[in-house]
């Protein structure tokens, strides 16, 4: 008998599944960081994800016996996970970004933007007015813009891309969270496919912006998703550099710029050293997360 077979004979109940996908996590050499911070989270994450069960599911059902498909669905989803480190939303084909859930796959990145503590305050202080025109560039799943769509229920969010792949899925969260009325996505290189008149209140980019160092040492689990999504050049500024010197045009005259550099925080603020960038304090953690307005953005544009 193989192993898997024996798997399949010995372990029965939901409680069972999870104990045992805890305990082989525990042997790996995973890397959590795309929705958990644990195994044991992990594993009930996705016991209970491959099973379609909500994660509050009641405790006094845990000892229901799976069925043999369940099972060797569950065993496949560990063996993704525990030898390929495919990252566990991948192998769910959902993320939660603001307490929603959201389409994705290996075309876009995993939802977890530091600027979600932003959007859940209206950008407050920052962003003093309404906004009508929103954009989000760089989407991806859509999570961004969409999440902004729900939080500004009166405004029209532009979310834009240069993967077409990955627009495929946004526009399939764009109908899953019903703001097709309001959310339109773009195939856009940065902003060419934009119209070169329109003025947006809020801009949002979560860029690449991973440099090659970091990207060359990071955890297999980030080498799985797009690195078109993740990379910009050998210290990460390459689309930076290239936005900072346009945005100011699409931005309205009281609006503002939210953008997201992580880690290459410091060789910005090496690149342009006469710029005062806003940076926010995050209190759920997190960093490289700057504002800048329309003046500042001008300005640098001159430096």
């Amino acid at each position: 008998m193989s192993y898997k077979q024996s798997i399949v004979r010995d372990l029965s109940s939901i409680k069972d599944f999870i104990r045992w996908t805890y305990s082989q996590f525990q042997k790996s050499d995973i890397f959590y960081g795309h929705g958990t911070d644990n195994p044991w989270d992990e594993a009930v994450q996705l016991v209970m994800g491959a099973l379609k069960l909500p994660l509050d599911f009641d405790r006094d059902m845990l000892d229901c016996a799976l069925c043999y498909n369940e099972k060797k669905h569950i065993l496949k989803l560990v063996h993704l996970r525990t030898t390929k480190r495919q990252p566990l939303p991948y192998l769910l084909g959902e993320a939660w970004f603001m307490g929603l859930p959201f389409k994705v796959t290996a075309d876009t990145l995993i939802p977890r933007s530091p600027i979600v503590a932003l959007l859940e305050n209206e950008f407050s202080p920052w962003l003093t007015s309404y906004p009508q025109y929103i954009l989000d560039m760089c989407t991806g799943s859509g999570c961004l813009g969409i999440s902004a769509a729900l939080v500004f229920e009166d405004a029209e969010v532009d979310i834009t891309d240069i993967s077409e792949a990955a627009l495929v899925v946004a526009n399939e969260n764009i109908l899953r969270h019903e703001v097709e009325d309001r959310v339109q996505a773009i195939h856009s290189d940065m902003f060419t496919a934009l119209d070169q008149d329109k003025k947006y209140d809020l801009i949002i980019c979560n860029p690449p912006y991973v440099d090659a160092v970091d990207f060359r040492e990071a955890p297999k689990e980030f080498h799985n998703e797009p690195q078109l999504a993740l990379t910009s050049g050998d210290d990460g500024l390459e689309f930076t550099h290239k936005f900072l010197a346009q945005a100011a045009h699409y931005l309205s005259d009281d609006g503002i710029l939210v953008y997201e550099v992580g880690n290459t925080e410091v060789a910005l603020q090496a690149a342009y050293p006469n710029t005062a960038f806003m940076w926010v304090d995050l209190e759920q953690g997190g960093n490289g997360v700057f504002i800048l307005t329309k003046q500042q953005l001008s300005e640098l544009t001159q430096e």
